[in-house]
Order: structure tokens, then C-alpha cells, then sequence
């Protein structure tokens, strides 16, 4: 499919989020949208890269019933789409080795009974219940959320994308984006390698490469990529799909059952970043190399709890560049700088849990004359 010379509505980036945007917008009646895609695939980048962890419970009221709308759209999808998500509602456990983490898991849960998210303080034996390859060993306090659990990035991207084509969205891939048209202080179109696309809204989620789009029509966006990284083991017996997903603050990491394998990840003290200035537009993202002493340190941080990893080898290791921000919440909305262009991006690592909450956002405030509660 040749990529047409105007639609009213283009969306840069082909992953996670800017699937999800398209599906939304779609659903909420709006026409005439493509989604624009530099590789040669959708979700070949930082979704790819992700682990895929569904979690509600946040510190703003705003953020969880975000979280919640994408949790209930995975539901759905699992259930009507033919193209699946993966999906798998298994609940998380996040657990508190200290004093001041207890005040936060109860912070947490005040945070979740107010947005309606049911939550639950649950004692060590109950929690070995849950996980019973996990010893809790030190753990003071455990927070169970039942509604939780994790998708197939891939997947989910797949079901969104095949929703909105069913609607009428296009989506072009291979197609790199070089420069933003800009008219009286507004969008007015888009600049590729194949030409040039009219528009009258551009949505950024271009995930690393968000900083440098932005930049180009005078907007400096504060977010950063960060190296994240995760490993799954070879299969081990009593790992289960039911298994929760399991977050533990304390030692920066979570783990999460992979089929019958347990898949660890996290973030070592003093995470390397890189300058989105170095990220070209139409170019490629910084390589991001294997670090064994991370992997080590993510090892050797769950080992107390999971001590069968001790005896399991490796079979797949993965990392990316997930964006963040100085204030860890979400940059969704349009600017007040440059009139249609529309940010969906800076999603601090929980860009697939949050894609389809940022999505109902971008509908209720673009769409909608009442403003959206979620941020």
C-alpha cells in the first residue's frame, strides 16, 4: 500500500502505544488515521524489548484507574479479538523487607481502595500459597492485587493493531519519518522518505525517538531512554503460566513466570542512560549491549527468594531503551506550543500496562468536551 499524500490523523510509531492510540481513536468514531512505522515491522523495538508486567497499583489515584482501563481492554481483547494479547490475569504480589516499605504498601493499598482497585495485605503463608517455589524469606508485608498479571508485548500490539484495521486505521511500515510541517503555529503534515503526508493531528509515540520528533518542532520533551534488562531461564519444574507476578522494591527487580521458565528483571543503581539528543529521527537506536554484572546483580537479588534459580541456566536474555521522566508520569496530551501535535510517550518502563489507558486518555481529551480524569 503506496502511502497516501493526507489523512486527518498520523501517528508515528508502530509499537505498543501507538497501536493502542490508533485502536482508540478508531473505536471512538475517528477516521481517516494512519500509523507510520520506521522498521520494517510493528512492535520491533521498545515493545519488543519489554517484559510485558500488568500492574495497577500506583501512587495517584489518576494512574490507577488508567492501569485499571488497560487491564479491563486486555480482558476484553482476550476474550473477542481474534488476534490475542496473551493475556494472563494471575495477580502480583509486591512485597516489603523494611519498616518504610510497609508505610508504602499501605500508602499503595489507601491510593487503590479509593480508584476502586481491590487490593489485599496478606501474610507470608498466604503468599507462599501463590508462589510456593518462593521462600519470602525477610519479607514483612505482601500486597495482592488479584487483577494483575502480564501480556505477550507482541501479541498485545498484534490485537490492537488488527482492531484497528477492522476500523479502517492504515498502517505503514518501513516508512521513516524525517521532519514535521508546521503552519501558523499548528501541524500542518508530516515529512518522510517517501514523500510528504498532510495531516492535521501527529501523534508522537515514537517511544526513544519521541526527544528528537519533538524537538523538531521546537518542543523539548524531559525524558530520557534508560538500559533495562531482563533474563528467563531454562524451564523448571513447579513454574507455572498461574504463577503471580512478583515485585520486590527493595531489591529493584520483579520476577515473572515465562511459560514454565522464571523470567527476572530490574535496575541496577545508577542505570545507564543515554541523551535522546544522540537518537537521529530517522536513524537507529543506540545499540544496547549485554551487561553480565547486571544480569549477575538481578541474579543474585532473587536468589534469597527463588533459590531453584541457583541450579537453572539461561536461555534468552533481552534489553532496550525504555523512555523516562524526571517525574515519573506519563507526557500524554497536546501541546500548548504547537497546536495538533500530540504527545503519547515518557511511559517510565510501563508503556504496555499503560497503553491502552494513554489511548482512552488521548480520546476523552482530544475527542471529548469533558477532560479526561486520568491525568
Amino acid at each position: 500500500m503506496n502511502l497516501r499524500k493526507r489523512a486527518q490523523t498520523v501517528i508515528v510509531g508502530g509499537g505498543a502505544v501507538g497501536c493502542a492510540v490508533a485502536c482508540s481513536l478508531a473505536e471512538a468514531g475517528r477516521k481517516d488515521i494512519i500509523v507510520i512505522e520506521k522498521e520494517d515491522g510493528l512492535a520491533t523495538e521498545t515493545t519488543s524489548q519489554a517484559a510485558g508486567l500488568v500492574g495497577q497499583v500506583r501512587g495517584t489515584v489518576e494512574e490507577v484507574k488508567l492501569l485499571m482501563w488497560s487491564a479491563e481492554t486486555f480482558e476484553r481483547l482476550q476474550a473477542d479479538s481474534p488476534e490475542s494479547p496473551a493475556w494472563r490475569k494471575v495477580g502480583s504480589l509486591r512485597v516489603a523487607h523494611c519498616d518504610e516499605r510497609i508505610e508504602e504498601l499501605k500508602n499503595l493499598k489507601a491510593v487503590a481502595d479509593e480508584a476502586g482497585l481491590e487490593t489485599e495485605l496478606i501474610d507470608n503463608d498466604r503468599a507462599r500459597e501463590l508462589w510456593p517455589l518462593m521462600t519470602f524469606e525477610g519479607v514483612k508485608a505482601v500486597l495482592w492485587c488479584p487483577s494483575d498479571g502480564y501480556v505477550q508485548p507482541y501479541d498485545l500490539t498484534m490485537s490492537y493493531a488488527g482492531e484497528a484495521r477492522k476500523l479502517g486505521v492504515e498502517f505503514h511500515t518501513g516508512v521513516r519519518v524525517t521532519g514535521v510541517k508546521i503552519e501558523n503555529e499548528r501541524v500542518a503534515g508530516i515529512e518522510t522518505d517517501q514523500g510528504e503526508v498532510e495531516c492535521e493531528l501527529l501523534i508522537n509515540a515514537a517511544g526513544a525517538f519521541a526527544y528528537q520528533l519533538a524537538s523538531s518542532v521546537g518542543i523539548e520533551l524531559p525524558i530520557f531512554p534508560v538500559r533495562h534488562q531482563f533474563f528467563v531461564t531454562i524451564e523448571c519444574e513447579g513454574i507455572e503460566p498461574t504463577l503471580p507476578v512478583v515485585r520486590i522494591p527493595d531489591a529493584s527487580i520483579y520476577v515473572r513466570s515465562e511459560v514454565n521458565s522464571i523470567l527476572v528483571g530490574g535496575w541496577e543503581t545508577g542505570s545507564l542512560s543515554t541523551d535522546p539528543r544522540t537518537v537521529p529521527l530517522a536513524g537507529e537506536q543506540p545499540l544496547v549491549e549485554e551487561n553480565w554484572e547486571v544480569l549477575e546483580f538481578l541474579g543474585e537479588n532473587v536468589l534469597p527468594q527463588v533459590p531453584a534459580i541457583n541450579e537453572l541456566g539461561i536461555r534468552h536474555i533481552s534489553r532496550g531503551w525504555p523512555t523516562f521522566t524526571p517525574d515519573g508520569r506519563f507526557i500524554i496530551g497536546e501541546s500548548s506550543k504547537v497546536k495538533g501535535f500530540v504527545m503519547a510517550g515518557g511511559c517510565n518502563a510501563h508503556g504496555i500496562s499503560g497503553s491502552a489507558g494513554i489511548g482512552r486518555h488521548l480520546v476523552e481529551s482530544l475527542l471529548e468536551s469533558e477532560p479526561s480524569p486520568y491525568v
